[in-house]
Parts: structure tokens; sequence; C-alpha cells
């Protein structure tokens, strides 16, 4: 199949989501065209890096400025930051052009559902759209935790239109995909309603939506691992080291360091003061380095690393005490494959088919989770046991080659229905 595949934001080995899902559609035999957007020139490196992988990338310059304006309107209008962040007007040309030539479209998260919109009427295929998370349940969780009154007032604006956006969305499209089941059913009970700019009348629309089968339109395509180059290591490891990984400037992160740091490690070292913490990756804010600050050298925080995988080789465990969070967590499915031992919250796990106990361990309380990494401090055998388990569950259930294969079937399944004539109609472009 001719597939166009838009995200609004250049994929690379750091957004792996969709470079893994790019590289292993071409793989299996997928014409497969990239548009996006770069808004640095080591964006435009990676952009020209893809290309390698595909048949071809459209990557159009997007400033911070054009950015900033972007968010102006949409709070002018009423619509969520997020859906109009990386618009442009060059990209969407783009799109018009490329996509009555595809067999498929495909594009990538709340931030480029308007260019889904484009590709939709210009071209009678197949539009596929990959929300990723259910970006309203995020924020819902998020509202509860935030303490910053900045962070809680953009929360208390964005929630409701983005509620309202989701909810507008997934009827529009041939199919829908997210990467978890809890992520599914939030979207699942939003209240489906035509977006305020459609041109459908009000019969028109609850007919159509009426006629949509809501739990056919949306399907879990979980993330994944690329088991080849996240692997064990030979190497010793440090015999009382944990590490927490990911991105930094997502709060759900943010929120499960301080938690870990403050909360969980103080229970740690009061039976095993010599174990150290290392938080990795990018852009941790000030306020986390001066929690780290407060217990010298037994916490690093290292901000961007070139390589994750010698920080998931060295460590004794890898913790993930997330108290709220979306989708399925690369942090545990890369721990895993590099055999590392994992101590996470149920909330952590709730996307994967783990089997508790054996291929992770899972604490809910603070005090239940400072003993299980305890207990796993001290037991090289369980150690090992947990690694080994790890392992062989990812190397099962999340390999991207299984996970491209799931995206392809879905593709097969938009293709062989045409879109309703009516849902046709309902496009509007912008």
């Amino acid at each position: 199949m001719r597939v166009l595949f838009i995200v609004p934001y250049v994929p690379s080995l750091v957004r792996v989501r969709p470079y893994q899902l790019i590289r292993n559609l071409a793989a299996r035999g997928h014409e497969v065209t990239v548009a996006t957007v770069c808004t640095s020139e080591r964006e435009q490196v990676e952009a020209d890096e893809l290309r390698q992988h595909c048949a071809g990338v459209k990557a159009v310059h997007l400033s911070r400025g054009r950015s900033l304006l972007n968010c102006l309107r949409a709070t002018a209008i009423g619509e969520p930051l997020q859906a109009h962040y990386s618009w442009s007007n060059d990209l969407a040309e783009e799109v018009e052009a490329l996509a009555p030539a595809m067999d498929v479209v495909h594009v990538e998260h709340l931030r480029g559902v308007r260019y889904g919109l484009v590709a939709q009427r210009v071209t009678d295929s197949p539009v596929v759209w990959d929300s990723v998370d259910c970006i309203s349940y995020l924020f819902e969780q998020s509202l509860s935790r935030r303490t910053d009154p900045l962070g809680r007032f953009v929360n208390r604006l964005e929630l409701p239109r983005t509620r309202r956006y989701e909810a507008s969305l997934f009827w529009r499209f041939s199919r829908t995909v997210i990467t978890a089941e809890a992520d599914r059913q939030a979207m699942l009970a939003l209240p489906p309603s035509p977006r305020p700019d459609s041109p459908l009348r009000s019969s028109s629309a609850n007919r159509l939506i009426a006629a949509v089968d809501r739990n056919a339109a949306i399907s879990v395509v979980p993330n994944g691992v690329d088991t080849s180059y996240f692997t064990p290591t030979e190497d010793a490891r440090d015999p009382a080291s944990v590490v927490f990984s990911g991105k930094m400037s997502y709060h759900a992160n943010v929120c499960a360091c301080e938690h870990l740091i403050s909360r969980i490690m103080p229970r740690v070292w009061a039976l095993r003061p010599e174990v150290k913490v290392a938080v990795v990756g990018k852009d941790p804010p000030r306020a986390l380095r001066r929690l780290a600050d407060r217990y010298g050298p037994l916490v690093t925080v290292t901000g961007t690393v070139p390589d994750v995988r010698p920080f998931l080789g060295r460590a004794t465990a890898a913790v993930v005490p997330l108290l709220y969070g979306a989708g399925s967590q690369f942090k545990i499915l890369e721990a895993m494959a590099c055999a590392t031992p994992v101590v996470a919250t149920p909330k952590a796990v709730s996307a994967l088919d783990v089997d508790i106990g054996r291929d992770v361990l899972v604490a809910e309380s603070t005090e239940d989770f400072a003993a299980s990494l305890l207990r796993l401090l001290e037991s090289p055998g369980l150690q090992r046991a947990v690694g080994q388990a790890g392992r062989r569950y990812v190397e099962t259930h999340h390999p991207w080659e299984r996970i491209a294969e799931q995206l392809e079937a879905i593709y097969q399944g938009a293709v062989s229905q045409p879109r309703p004539t009516l849902l046709a109609s309902a496009v509007s472009a912008r």
C-alpha cells in the first residue's frame, strides 16, 4: 500500500512510536511517505536520516513564533492548544497534494489531527487517526496532581475544550487507534458530537453518530520495543542502584520522580543507605534538580543522554512509580528488553498484559513500593528471574514487527470498507 504518514514532530529514536511504525511498515513492503514539521536544525537532520527508511519525507519548517500564534488562535476560538500548536499552512498544502495518490493516510496525535481533516477533504482513501493517548483523560488525571498555579490554570482551561474536541473526532475517521485499553475506554466514554463548524444539520449529525459502531471504530495498537537494540548486557550490574528514565518535561514523569525521591527512597535508605538513584531523560525542570541536590551524590539527574541503554544495563532495578499517566510506557518496555527488573505502580503497567510477580513487581502504596524494591535489591536471584521473565515478555508481545502487523491489518480493513457518503460529506478541512 501507498501510505501517507502525517506526524506533527519529526520521528526519531526519541519520538519512537512513529519512527518504528514507519520503519517496520516499509520493511513489510509498503511505500511510506512522511509529512512532518521540523523546528530546529537537529530535527532537520533527523528528517534527512528518516529518508533511508521510507519512500520520501516532506519536512516543513515550523517556527516557535508560529506555534505561539497558533496557540493564540486556538484560545480565541475555544479549541485546544494541542490541536493547533503544530499547524502549518505549508504542510497542509503538502498533504493536499500528496493524499489523493495514497491508498491510506495515517495521522498521529491530537497535534496532527487537523492535517487528517485536510486529507479527508481531498481523498476518498481511508484516513486512520493514531490518537496515541486520550488527551482529555490525561488532563483529568493531571489536574488532581498538579500543584503549580500555571499548570493548573492551563489544565483547567484545556480540559473542557479537549474533551469536546476529542469527542467530535473519532467518528469522522475511517479508524482510530490508541495505545492502551484504558485510554480507549476513556475515549469511548466521551459523548460524541459534531464540531461546531460541522456542515451537518443536527438531525443528520445524530443519524451519522448513531450509525457508527463505536467499539469497532477505536482499536488498541500498543507501543513496542526494538528488541535487537535494547538487549541484555553481559556486564556486571551495580549492586545497589535504581534508574528512572523518560522525558522529564512530561509532568507525570516529574510527579513520579518527586514521589520516588521524597517519599519512597527515604524508606529504602533507612535500611540501605548506599542505594543510588539515576533520573535519566531530557529537560528535567529546575525544581527536580533542586530536590535531587538535597540528597547529594545519592541522586543524579542526567538531563539528555546520547543513549539510555548503559543506564538500564548497569542498574539493579528500573523503578516506575507513576501516579497518573496514559498509554503504555516505553520506559518499562525498554527496561524489560534489557532484562532489567522493574518495580512499578499498577498505573504504570495497566496497559500491559504482564504476569505480576513474575514479569514485573507491582506495588501501589509508598510503603509497599519501598518494600518491593528492597526485596529486589537484596535478592540477586529474584533480580535475574524478574529480568529474564521481562525480556521474554517483550520478545513475545511487543516487538515492533508485531505492532506494525496489527496496524497493517487495520489499514487493510479500512481500505476494504469505503467511507459512508454521509461521513465524507461531514468533513470540513480547517
